[in-house]
C-alpha cells in the first residue's frame, strides 16, 4: 500500500530536522578550536627544538667575536660581490628586507664592567638580543643564524655566504651557540672568560673549537 503523501512529506521534514541537529552538534565542537579550549585542550603538546632550556648564550663572546662578522664584508656566493649582514637592504635595522634579524652596523662595543641595565640599553645589546632570537641556545645545527648563511635547509635572500660550516665564522658562529653559560647565570657570567686564549674576553682570542 503506497504511504500517504503528507506522511512521505513529513518524514522528509524529519529527515532534515535531524541533520540540521547534527550539523550544528558538529560546528558547535570545532568552534572552540579557532579560539583555543574545547576538545583541542586534549591535543598532544608542541615541544620546542632540543636545546638547553633556560641558559643564556654570551654576550661578551657575542660583541668581541660575533658581532664583528656581521659588519665585516663578506663574499656573496661565487657573484664576485661583498656585503655586510647590517647593510641596508639585508638586516639593517632601518632600511634592511633581511625578516626577523636586525642590526644595528654602527653599534660600538660596550664595557664589560658596566651595570647590567647600562649594557642592556646599548646599541651592541639589541644586535645580541636580536641574533639571539635567531638560536637554539646549545644547537647549532637547530638555529637559523648558522643555518641561512649555510643556505642549509632554509632559505636566504642574501644567497650563500659561508660555502663550508668549516670556514672560521661558521665555526665562529656554531662554538658561540654551542657554548651556553651554566644554569643559573645570566649573559654576563664570568664563566664566558674560558671561550677566549688567554681566557680574558677583553685581550684573549676567540676560540672556535
Amino acid at each position: 500500500m503506497q504511504q500517504p503523501m503528507i506522511g512521505r512529506l513529513d518524514a522528509k521534514a524529519r529527515t532534515r530536522a535531524t541533520g540540521a541537529v547534527w550539523l550544528a552538534s558538529l560546528l558547535t565542537l570545532a568552534l572552540p578550536g579557532c579560539g583555543g579550549g574545547g576538545a583541542l585542550d586534549n591535543a598532544p603538546s608542541l615541544e620546542n627544538p632540543a636545546g638547553v632550556n633556560g641558559q643564556k648564550l654570551s654576550f661578551a663572546y657575542f660583541q668581541r667575536c660575533v658581532n664583528p662578522l656581521l659588519n665585516t664584508a663578506l663574499a656573496v656566493g661565487s657573484s664576485g660581490t661583498t656585503n655586510t649582514c647590517s647593510a641596508g637592504g639585508c638586516h639593517d635595522n632601518t632600511s634592511g628586507t633581511g625578516g626577523a634579524l636586525r642590526l644595528l652596523g654602527n653599534a660600538s662595543a660596550v664595557d664589560l664592567a658596566a651595570a647590567a641595565d647600562a649594557v642592556r640599553a646599548s646599541d651592541i645589546y639589541k644586535n645580541y638580543y636580536s641574533s639571539l632570537g635567531e638560536t637554539v641556545v646549545g644547537a647549532p645545527d637547530q638555529s637559523r643564524l648558522l643555518n641561512k648563511p649555510l643556505v642549509r635547509g632554509v632559505l636566504h635572500g642574501g644567497g650563500l655566504i659561508f660555502a663550508s660550516p668549516d670556514e672560521a665564522a661558521a665555526r665562529t658562529i656554531r662554538y658561540w651557540i654551542n657554548r651556553p653559560m651554566p644554569q643559573g647565570q645570566d649573559e654576563f657570567s664570568a664563566a664566558a672568560a674560558t671561550m677566549f686564549t688567554p681566557a680574558d674576553p677583553a685581550t684573549g682570542a676567540c676560540n672556535t673549537e
